[in-house]
């Protein structure tokens, strides 16, 4: 069996509570960010030798229109990673844990959010990582309520020409470039434009018109 399960309970030993000690500036609210778990973990896995390696299973990721602060066209990207974490010990034994992260951003880093989130909770589940006040889930129960606006993905159409018409867009502008057009097909794991997903679709589209 090897020797993983003992050295996993050894750094759950030594794991103090991590609380939420950072402040999202511009909500404000309170988190637990991942310098303190990864600062909470990083002396207790060295001690017992326990190290971490990812395997990303599958990502996907959207764009969605929006007006940033100036009243500008921007976009939001949304980005959804499910990983495989394969924690070892010095004699190769392991255990894993397959979790989810999600995250946006308005830049280039919702990925790299993402797979934050996501370490981030694995650590949490596979280490038992008390927490400050460790409330019970079913402590608060909202009130059902009516969605206010319009879902992301229903601006997100709005703001673009319909499906067939970026479609067409990206199949004229690649009409005579038939090499990066078979890039592209590649790139989306594809065979036509028509086995694309809407967010791919857009992607390329977004691309063209620049």
């Amino acid at each position: 069996m090897g020797n993983i399960y003992e050295q996993i309970n050894k750094v759950m030993a030594d794991i103090g509570a991590v609380g939420k000690n950072d402040t999202n500036q511009i909500q404000k609210y309170k988190y637990r960010g991942i310098d303190a778990v990864m600062n909470a973990l990083h002396p207790a896995m060295v001690n017992n030798h326990v190290f971490v390696a990812p395997e990303v299973l599958s990502h996907e990721r959207e764009q969605y229109a929006r007006k940033n602060s100036k009243g500008e066209d921007a976009l939001l990207i949304y980005s959804v990673v499910t990983v495989k974490y394969h924690f070892y010990t010095d004699d190769g034994s392991e255990v894993t844990a397959v979790v989810m992260g999600e995250a946006m951003d308005s830049g280039d880093k919702s990925m790299n959010k993402a797979m934050s989130a996501a370490y981030k909770y694995a650590c949490f589940q596979t280490f038992c990582i008390p927490t400050e006040e460790m409330k019970d889930s079913e402590q608060d129960s909202p009130e059902p309520t009516r969605r206010i606006g319009k879902d992301p993905q229903e601006v997100a159409k709005e703001s673009y020409p319909s499906r067939d018409e970026m479609q067409a867009a990206i199949a004229e502008h690649y009409a005579d470039d038939m090499e990066n057009y078979q890039k592209m097909l590649k790139w989306a794991k594809a065979e036509s434009l028509n086995d694309f997903t809407d967010a791919q679709i857009m992607t390329v589209y977004n691309k063209v018109k620049k």
